[in-house]
């Protein structure tokens, strides 16, 4: 056994014990707390669990939502009941060892760019469409660095005006306290929103997919939907250009989603200029854990 991690998301908090292989020999999955006590209490007695099967002392990885100021230690979350609490201190003096705490979307990005689907790839760019939106940089298998820990948070992006504007989209409030941003229309409640603007009708993006085989309007709200993330995904292309876009999250499991998105990208891209491949995530529920047990490792190392 070679290291722990724990993905700490807003509905459960699954602790993985990793051999030295990467393959995940077990596992435990307890739901996340509604208080910041209890919240920091179950996450150690994760930590507890795994050093008791495994052996004290090994690495402990945690994938989050949210961010932690590198200024305050503080968290800014909107899924934990930690925002403005000191969380990985807290977690680290309950256990008495240091631990290795990032975002749950560059933990998938660099668990994916190292074991999964961007395996071999000099840059791999990974992007959650779920719940909320989010991604992260790994170039040859280490997440880039930087000042702020808020790169990644591409759903933090503001929406296309033109895109808005034509199609007279609602612009509304996102968690991050911004206005306007992708998140509102691009992730899975965005994608929702979508469906009721264009056919007047509350669709979860199942029921949406499912109606487009008899609805022209739930075509339209897909097809906006696709030019909406492409204009995000072009935005990744022309900052970082990566080799690969790794897509994670409840979106990534729609049929058709890469070939529809690809089609957009390419009417995105400049003309005659190529696009990075896309590619769905292959790590599963395993992805942010595995990757922030590697960022232990990787963290123990250059200690």
């Amino acid at each position: 056994m070679i290291a722990i991690g724990i993905d700490l998301g807003g509905t459960k908090i699954e602790a993985q014990i990793f051999d030295a292989s990467w393959a995940c020999i077990d596992a435990r999955r307890v739901e996340t707390p509604k208080s910041y006590t209890a919240l920091v209490a179950a996450v150690v007695d994760q930590i507890a669990w795994a050093d008791r099967l495994s052996g004290a002392g090994l690495p402990v990885g945690i994938a989050a939502a949210g961010l932690i100021s590198p200024a305050t230690g503080l968290a800014f979350t909107a899924n934990l009941p930690a925002m403005n609490m000191p969380l990985p201190a807290d977690i680290e003096a309950a256990v008495g060892r240091k631990i290795t705490y990032i975002n749950d979307c560059r933990a998938l990005a660099l668990s994916e760019a190292v074991f999964g689907a961007g395996r071999g790839k000099a840059s791999v760019a990974g992007l959650i469409l779920g719940t909320g939106v989010g991604g992260g940089l790994a170039i040859n298998g280490a997440l880039t660095p930087g000042i702020s820990a808020t790169g990644g948070e591409f759903g933090h992006i503001p929406a296309p005006a033109h895109l808005i504007k034509f199609h007279n989209l609602p612009v509304i409030a996102c968690g991050c306290g911004r206005m306007g941003c992708f998140e509102t229309l691009v992730s899975g409640p965005g994608l929702t929103r979508m469906a009721r603007h264009f056919t007047g009708h509350d669709l979860s993006p199942k029921l949406l997919i499912a109606a487009k085989t008899t609805n022209a309007k739930a075509v339209l709200a897909w097809d906006v939907w696709c030019d909406l993330v492409a204009e995000l995904l072009i935005t990744l292309v022309f900052t970082m250009d990566p080799n690969v876009i790794v897509i994670g999250g409840g979106m990534a499991k729609i049929a058709g989603l890469v070939d529809d998105l690809s089609r957009a990208l390419s009417r995105a891209q400049l003309a005659g200029f190529a696009i990075p491949e896309l590619l769905i995530a292959q790590g599963g529920d395993a992805s942010g854990a595995r990757g922030a047990a590697y960022a232990a490792i990787q963290d123990r190392m250059h200690v």
